[in-house]
């Protein structure tokens, strides 16, 4: 019998094992930027925008596989191969251009821009549940926006000079299951008819002045251009080669998999709840109710926890992304402990203090932030559509038919998906403004 157990566990230690860089980008990805997107969607629109959900997971498929190949093939990781591969000598002339040295600066910078946005926009929302559970709980006014977000940014310090996050990550994903599992069983208790979803898959959009962000924040949270980056790192580091590209393949599926089935929960728990009422997400708290078909009065401290920790746990990466790629870029180790680690960790997280200062909505801030990773996609995927296809670099691997048409689609998908981007912020500042 033990040996059967421990023949048991081997093999789900083996699975594990093949799809790790998958489950670690699920945890990166599935979110507050993912919760808070898919809720104010389907508390929108219903299931109107399923249709883009569903292709922007089809699209991250091929791009996790496009990524994952190429690290997998030649061991380069995407920084350093943008760096290294994109140069042109003009004739008559002894000297090359670089730029890919360009090329992966520009996309260093958009991408910590994005992820800082992203940052304000988690911490606003985790201080405003925070606020009002004290206040549903003890009365009063609740605690301080600004003090919550204080004793934020000092732990999670803390917790990166000592380097010894790790520990406190595996609480942090035990409270995101919760809320995962929450969300998943409201769904089969609200869950839309067979024919709303069947039409949610055909491609419309809603004749609302919001609906272009929440389409380009769909795509943004999920077919993320920083996902597809950090593919190439864990990829890297798991040390997989050319006769691990199908398990590469079947990492991608699980992962995107996953994506679309925890987002398809939020949004049809939002759909099933909050658009039968006819209340839009606005604000942090207005998410509570998705979760209220299932756990009633506790659904605010369900809701909590769980935003808590995808909140800290994805806080984590995203003050890290700084260094990481700058030292993705140079080619050098990824020293936690070290100074520039450190000293950019701690600027990150001076972020956290600017929405509960500001007293910003940062409902719309994270939208707004996954809506500009989409205006990043074309960025990423042109290059890698080159880089599969030079037979120099990727030799007998060299992308074919399949994987090119599916990153030119994915390329018109990210080319419509900016365009939605830029025309959903120009609206959000507009409004701003007024």
């Amino acid at each position: 019998m033990n040996a059967e157990r421990r023949g048991l566990l081997k093999k789900i230690g083996l699975l594990l094992s093949a799809v790790g860089p998958g489950l670690f980008l699920i945890g990166y990805n599935i979110g507050t930027g993912s919760i808070t997107t898919m809720a104010a969607a389907g508390s929108r629109y219903g299931m109107t925008l399923f249709w883009a959900l569903v292709l922007s997971c089809v699209f991250t498929f091929v791009m996790l596989v496009a990524y994952g190949s190429y690290t997998t093939v030649t061991g380069e990781t995407a920084m350093s191969a943008f760096k290294k591969h994109f140069s042109y000598r003009f004739p008559f002339l002894i000297w090359r251009i670089h730029f890919g040295k360009m090329l992966a600066i520009y996309a260093i910078i958009a991408l910590i821009i994005g992820e800082l946005t992203a940052l304000a926009g988690i911490t606003g929302i985790v201080t405003d549940l925070v606020n009002e559970w004290t206040r549903l709980v003890f009365g009063g006014e609740g605690a301080s926006r600004v003090v919550v977000a204080l004793i934020i940014m000092i732990g999670c310090y803390i917790l990166l000079w000592n380097g010894k996050y790790t520990r406190f990550e595996k609480f942090l994903i035990t409270l995101v299951i919760l809320m995962g599992a929450s969300f998943l069983l409201s769904m089969v208790l609200v869950i839309p008819e067979p024919g709303e979803l069947v039409k949610g898959l055909v491609p419309r959009m809603p004749d609302e002045p919001d609906a272009f962000l929440i389409v380009a924040g769909i795509a943004g949270t999920t077919c993320s251009a920083m996902v597809f980056i950090m593919r190439s790192i864990v990829v890297a580091e798991k040390g997989w080669k050319s006769k691990d590209l199908k398990q590469g393949k079947i990492d991608a599926i699980v992962s995107s998999g996953m994506m679309l089935l925890l987002s398809v929960a939020v949004m049809a728990c939002a759909a099933g709840t909050l658009f039968q009422m006819n209340i839009p997400v606005v604000n942090t708290v207005d998410m509570i109710k998705t979760l209220e078909p299932l756990a009633g009065r506790f659904a605010i401290s369900i809701f909590l926890l769980g935003i808590i920790g995808a909140g800290i746990s994805t806080l984590f990466p995203i003050v890290l992304v700084a260094p990481w790629l700058i030292s993705d870029y140079r080619g050098t180790r990824r020293d936690i402990k070290s100074p520039m680690f450190r000293i950019l960790g701690a600027l990150g997280l001076l972020v956290c203090l600017t929405i509960p200062i500001l007293g910003l909505r940062p409902v719309w801030i994270m939208i707004a932030s996954q809506a500009f990773q989409a205006t990043l996609l074309p960025v990423i995927t042109i290059p890698i559509i080159v880089l599969l296809n030079r037979k120099e670099i990727m030799g007998e691997q060299k992308a074919g038919f399949c994987l090119n048409a599916g990153l030119w689609a994915t390329l018109i998908f990210a080319l419509v998906t900016s365009y939605a981007a830029v025309l959903g912020l120009v609206d959000t500042l507009k409004n701003l403004l007024h």
